[in-house]
């Protein structure tokens, strides 16, 4: 061991140019390779022999002393074996090791591998061998002469045998490298030193694994995919003849390859640093084209990848953009969530990696027909929200970027599903005004949300809480119930409540099981209950009511179950009674943020708006809560304030601020008589001299806060009365609405001096009498500013006639009979009722649309139902095709509310039935959303109260079916029952509803309707029992119904659930011994209704090819009627437009109206007017003709002009009138247009001939429209 010591030492301190001492120990040398020190089972003598033999090779270097191929080969092996000492750095010879290497790698001493024909065989067991060692405990120095020595070999080599680069590249497979980072450290430094070398190796491999297939040239080939993208971090370069390849994968006809090549490029383009997309254009293009790909996973992949894309790469958003937007409609639900937690993962980073169009898309998922993914992007859009709107993370740019989020999360309230509904909530109290804030900061983020709210966004909180609020009642309601002895009829109601609670719960079957199981609950535990009742305490405190669901919430937790979904369930619904944002601290706060946007010292240009903005929605805010929080209102301080906004100039706040007062002020005269005094006198002005909504504020605001209103209404009434004055009809509108609303108040003690007024100032100086001439621009609607005082006095005259009936509540005096021939008059003369053409037809529209409207108002009181004639019933439902867009739009909302509040009469549904007539796509699909609404609310409420199964008639969709028929049938366009294209049309009314009752066959539903349709057949017309012909239209439709019925279901022919009940006022009893088994519907007719096309008639000649009829179903051509077909209204006698008749008709009106509440008959009265408006539309008569009163007709009398379609217009209709046009922009003749009144026959000379030499092209009618006698008017399209 000495000797060897002193050896190394020796070889140690020689050098290269002592050629002495080279020859002299050159025998040494060859005994140190002798097999006796090559396989001493001495390591320490190895050692020195390996430090011995390096020092050789350096002394002897470039030729070493060892000739044999093969003894080289052994002594490289022997000191590669002595390399594994390295690895031990706390060794005592660890240093001699260290000499080892640092010698070799100096020296490159295995570079003389390179003449062997194995060197392969040495260099991977070196590599092996450095790989394996190398660890934490190394200093750099070793590391970099590890380097050193395996650099050389692969840069001075002739190449990188496969084997050998396996023996690098399994270094950085994730296993082997969380095994061993320093080797991987090593591996990756070593690849960066060699990269122009050993690139060329890299690639032959990766071509051989992917492109031709040869997975058994290594044993990593199944790692390649991690070894790429191990390599592209490492250096870019290492790839660069790989890449192309890649594309060639991304082509593969195999669904799993493509995915496991698409989740390597994504990796590789959504690296931090990474510049591959840029550098190759081509690849990128060709993954981005996986985003379309059939397989599923390969899409969801690309949708995941874009999240870290975005957010490494924005620039590469704009190409990311147009993919992103189709696979917001994939058809797979994950892919549509992830692309919406790529977006908002984005966007919770930075605001500015998503532009809007990415926002857009996350938008429109909102209304995603999967909850999972609406609630994913309204969760996400919540909170962008909080982050950059409410905490104001990114400046205000960002906040305005996105500051749409707030109006449409509140939109989506408008949606029916609970669940949307119940999230919406949620978002609201957590991310919009977050109930966890104070109370002062929570007020002024709500202020100001309010007030940047668009209008349906408001609309939409407002709904929230009355929602909140109604379910807060229904609790409060079972509560009570609880209270009350058990009883049959108790536990009925109780049963009633809980339904309709589930009905606002998610998924109402389960929640059905949860609240039954909660009311038991309920009536066990005493406790809860009172903790309920605090909850849901007009008084209780946004932490009285935290501390109270807290409370509730730990009676029903059971420890030992993990999930509990009744808990759950009654969380949603303290979630939804709880006030956590409103009480009466809380209207403070926002009374005094109220306070300094009038005084001028509020942070509203800060927060984006206007202070006249912050005041007027501030108001509105409080107007809607005093209507859910009333006590919460009850200071002096807070009315107070609310005077001030009283004095102001704004008339929308002053209205707002009576409005609070009405809802809030119950105890102001007991508790607040100062306030009291100060309030009076400012209502009794508002009454006599504010606005129309604050004078009905303020008669509404007393009645409700004061004792003595009968006083203070008398008061406001008396001076109002006497300074009626139609001449100056600019200062009668607010009287008029004030004197309406306390007559409608205060019927006992205002009936009889209204009465009065009534006759001799409303009808008589106001409704009978045109004052000013209107506008004739021939418009058929203008903006409410543009309405002349005179024709606003007239509808709120109107509108005063029917307050006051409301008020009276009976007929006693007959008013409301003669109330109701006024008002068919003024829809009989279209809206003029003095027939002096002053009227504009902008205001004859308002007319007509009041007139309709209060007939409806009245039909909602069951007194004044009882007396409307079907005649009446008939004249108003035509409102809704009437010829002026607006007032079909605003009559069929009208129509719509009533009728979902359960207001109306059953029969008024069937009015919708004519919206099919409707010309505007939007319209028709409106009165079926109608339709839709209405049958479901008539539904549900039979199910839900027991009662209503008593009142069937009034209450089940399917009874309006007979109503439908007989207003169909008494259609005025229903001239030649016939006619196949009259058939047609009625067969679109009656299918526009039948459609929505036959959607299900709910207890046989299509049998009951058609057995009701049979039954019909076997009765007559009430209207005219003894008329054969207005019974024959009866019947005619009754056959296009059954036939439509008998089309569209399959099991109508089963027996009938029930025998139907007809309404008696529209139909006869049937007749026992009248067999009606007729069918009136020829083949022909029946042929067009299946097909809804009508053959032509066979014509001869050039002229009958190019003269064929129209057939589009939309647009109809115009057809000429003959005097045969319909009935004229105009006296033959006269002209229809003769100053003597329009005088005459005028001098016998007034005088009618002279009798107009005395004990008189009005009838007498009434039928002069219907006998003076001859060429106006009346009531269809019972013959199914025009009222005609004509009793000697003469032949050479004036002729009549054409009689106009209505519903949509012709289809060769010249110049109508599209939604962008101005309503009605000019008259022009045969045109079509919406429902007109009733108009003449036509000349039966002017009747096309039979002849088909006499019919004219179409070129040439357009030619003669000009020449028409009467124009007729534009259909009006605006919206």
């Amino acid at each position: 061991m000495l000797f060897l010591v002193l050896v190394v030492k020796t070889y140690m301190d020689m050098d290269q140019d002592s050629e002495e001492e080279k020859q002299q120990y050159l025998a040494l040398a060859l005994h140190l390779a002798s097999e006796f020190f090559l396989r001493n089972p001495n390591k320490d003598v190895r050692l020195l022999v390996a430090c011995c033999l390096a020092d050789i090779f350096r002394i002897y270097a470039p030729e070493a002393p060892y000739t044999s191929h093969d003894k080289l080969k052994e002594i490289f092996l022997f000191i590669t074996r002595q390399l594994k000492g390295l690895e031990d750095t706390k060794s005592p010879q660890f240093n001699r090791y260290f000499y080892l290497l640092e010698n070799l790698a100096w020296v490159k001493s295995y570079n003389i591998c390179f003449e062997l024909e194995d060197c392969n065989e040495i260099f991977i067991q070196l590599f092996k061998t450095l790989f394996s060692v190398i660890n934490n405990s190394h200093n750099q120095k070793v590391q970099m002469h590890m380097l050193d020595l395996m650099s050389s070999i692969i840069m001075e080599g002739d190449g990188v045998t496969q084997e050998l680069l396996d023996t690098i590249l399994i270094n950085l497979i994730p296993a082997h490298k969380n095994l061993n980072k320093q080797a991987y450290d090593l591996a990756k430094t070593l690849l960066k030193r060699t990269v122009q070398t050993i690139e060329t190796c890299i690639a032959s491999f990766f071509n051989q694994v992917l492109v031709m297939g040869k997975s058994s040239v290594s044993d990593l080939s199944e790692h390649v995919f991690d070894l790429i993208q191990e390599l592209f971090a490492i250096d870019p370069l290492l790839l660069v003849s790989v890449m192309p390849q890649l594309e060639f994968k991304l082509k593969s006809n195999d669904g799993e390859e493509r995915l496991a090549v698409v989740k390597l490029l994504a990796k590789l383009f959504g690296a931090k640093d990474s510049e591959l997309a840029t550098q190759n254009r081509p690849l990128w293009q060709c993954f981005l084209g996986r985003f379309n790909d059939i397989h599923v996973p390969v899409r969801l992949e690309c949708v995941k990848f874009a999240s870290h894309c975005l957010m490494n790469h924005p620039d590469l958003a704009k190409d990311l953009t147009d993919f992103l937007k189709v696979r917001s409609h994939d058809p797979e639900e994950a892919i549509r969530h992830d692309v919406i937690v790529t977006i908002i993962n984005a966007g919770k980073k930075d605001l500015n990696l998503v532009n809007d169009q990415l926002l857009g898309f996350v938008r429109e998922r909102m209304l995603d027909k999967r909850w999972r993914v609406r609630k994913e992007a309204m969760m996400g859009l919540a909170q962008l929200y909080k982050k950059y709107c409410l905490h104001h993370e990114a400046g205000k740019e960002s906040a305005l970027k996105i500051s749409w989020i707030k109006d449409k999360l509140l939109h989506i309230y408008y949606q029916n599903s609970i669940d949307d509904k119940l999230l919406v909530e949620k978002i609201f109290a957590q991310n919009m005004v977050p109930h966890s804030l104070e109370t002062e900061e929570k007020m002024k983020c709500l202020y100001y949300l309010y007030a940047c709210l668009d209008t349906n966004a408001v609309k939409a909180l407002n709904e929230m809480w009355k929602c909140q609020n109604m379910l807060r009642g229904l609790v409060r309601e079972l509560l009570d119930l609880h209270k009350l002895p058990t009883s049959e009829a108790n536990t009925s109601a109780m049963f009633g409540k809980l339904m309709t609670i589930a009905k606002n719960l998610p998924d109402p079957g389960k929640a059905q099981d949860f609240m039954k199981k909660f009311n038991q609950v309920l009536g066990e535990d005493e406790k809860l209950r009172l903790q309920l009742e605090q909850l849901i305490s007009p008084t209780c405190s946004c932490k009285q009511a935290e501390q109270c669901v807290r409370e509730i919430t730990r009676k029903l937790t059971f420890p030992k179950q993990p999930t509990n979904p009744f808990l759950e369930m009654v969380k949603f619904l303290l979630e939804r009674i709880a006030p956590v944002h409103i009480d009466s601290e809380a209207i403070s706060a926002l009374v005094k943020l109220l306070n300094k946007s009038v005084e001028g010292t509020a942070d509203d240009d800060d927060e984006g708006v206007t202070p006249d903005t912050a005041i007027r929605a501030g108001l509105e805010l409080l107007k809607v809560l005093s209507f859910t929080h009333p006590t919460a209102f009850h200071s002096a301080e807070t009315y107070e304030s609310l005077l001030q906004c009283l004095k102001m100039e704004d008339d929308k706040v002053a209205e707002a601020a009576i409005q609070i007062f009405r809802n809030t002020g119950q105890k102001i005269e007991t508790e607040l008589p100062q306030i009291r005094s100060t309030l009076i006198p400012i209502l009794h002005q508002k009454a006599k001299r504010g606005t129309p909504h604050q004078a009905k504020q303020a008669v509404h605001c007393i009645h409700a806060i004061f004792h003595n209103k009968e006083v203070q209404l008398a008061q406001i009434f008396e001076p109002l009365s006497r300074s009626l004055n139609a001449d100056v009809p600019e200062q009668l509108i607010t009287p008029l609405v004030s004197l309406g609303h306390i007559s409608m108040l205060a019927p006992d003690q205002f009936a009889s001096p209204m009465k009065s007024i009534v006759a001799n100032f409303i009808v008589k100086d106001l409704l009978m009498n045109d004052r000013s001439v209107g506008n004739k621009n021939g418009r058929l609607w203008t903006a409410d500013d543009e309405v002349s005082p005179e024709v606003l006095a007239k509808v709120h005259a109107i509108k005063l006639l029917v307050r006051w009936l409301l008020g009276m509540k009976n007929n006693q005096s007959k008013s409301a009979n003669s109330t109701l021939r006024l008002l068919s008059a003024m829809l009989v003369s279209e809206g003029d009722l003095t027939e002096q053409k002053k009227i504009s037809k902008s205001d004859m529209s308002r007319l007509r649309l009041a007139a309709g409207g209060a007939i409806m108002k009245l039909a909602q009181e069951p007194c004044y139902h009882e007396i409307i004639t079907p005649e009446q019933f008939q004249l108003c439902g035509l409102v809704i095709n009437d010829e002026c867009y607006q007032v079909r739009q605003i009559f069929a909302q009208k129509l719509h509310v009533a009728l979902v509040k359960l207001l109306l009469p059953l029969e008024y549904m069937a009015v919708f039935a004519l919206c099919a007539k409707d010309p505007v796509k939007e319209r028709r699909a409106h009165a079926r959303q109608c339709l839709l609404k209405n049958i479901s609310v008539r539904r549900e409420y039979i199910k839900q109260n027991p009662m209503a199964h008593e009142k069937l008639l009034s209450l089940l969709p399917e009874y309006v079916v007979p109503y439908m028929i007989h207003l169909l049938a008494h259609d005025p366009d229903l001239t030649k029952p016939q006619d196949l294209e009259q058939l047609r049309d009625v067969k679109e009314c009656l299918w526009f509803m039948l459609e929505v009752l036959m959607t299900k066959n709910e207890n046989n539903s299509h049998s009951f309707l058609r057995k009701m349709v049979e039954n019909i057949k076997q009765t007559k017309d009430v209207q005219a029992p003894d008329d054969p012909k207005a019974n024959e239209k009866l019947y005619i439709v009754c056959d296009v119904a059954l036939f439509v019925i008998a089309n569209k279901s399959t099991s109508c022919h089963l027996d009938s659930p029930k025998d139907p009940v007809l309404p008696s006022n529209f139909f006869t009893p049937p007749d026992k011994d009248f067999i009606n088994d007729k069918e009136y519907l020829s083949p022909e007719a029946k042929l067009v209704l299946q097909t809804g096309k009508i053959q032509p008639p066979k014509q001869t000649g050039v002229l009958g090819a190019v003269n064929k009829p129209l057939t589009v179903a939309v647009r109809r051509p115009y057809i000429k009627t003959t005097t045969s077909d319909t009935g004229s209204n105009a006296s033959t006698n006269s002209q229809p437009n003769s100053p003597a008749t329009n005088k005459s008709r005028l001098v016998l009106f007034r005088i009618s109206l002279l009798f107009f509440h005395c004990d008189v008959d009005f009838i007498q009265c009434s039928t002069q007017i219907y006998l003076f408006f001859g060429k106006k539309r009346a009531a269809p008569a019972s013959d199914g003709t025009e009222n005609s009163m004509s009793s000697n007709p003469s032949a050479g009398s004036q002729p009549p002009a054409n009689k106009p379609r209505r519903g949509r217009p012709p289809k060769n209709a010249a110049g109508v009138a599209t939604p962008d046009k101005e309503a009605g922009a000019t008259t022009g003749g045969g045109v079509g247009r919406g429902r007109k009144r009733a108009a003449p026959a036509q000349d039966p000379d002017s009747t096309a001939s039979a002849d088909p030499i006499g019919v004219k092209t179409p070129k040439q009618q357009k030619e003669a429209e000009p020449k028409r006698a009467t124009p007729q008017r534009q259909i009006d399209l605006q919206r």
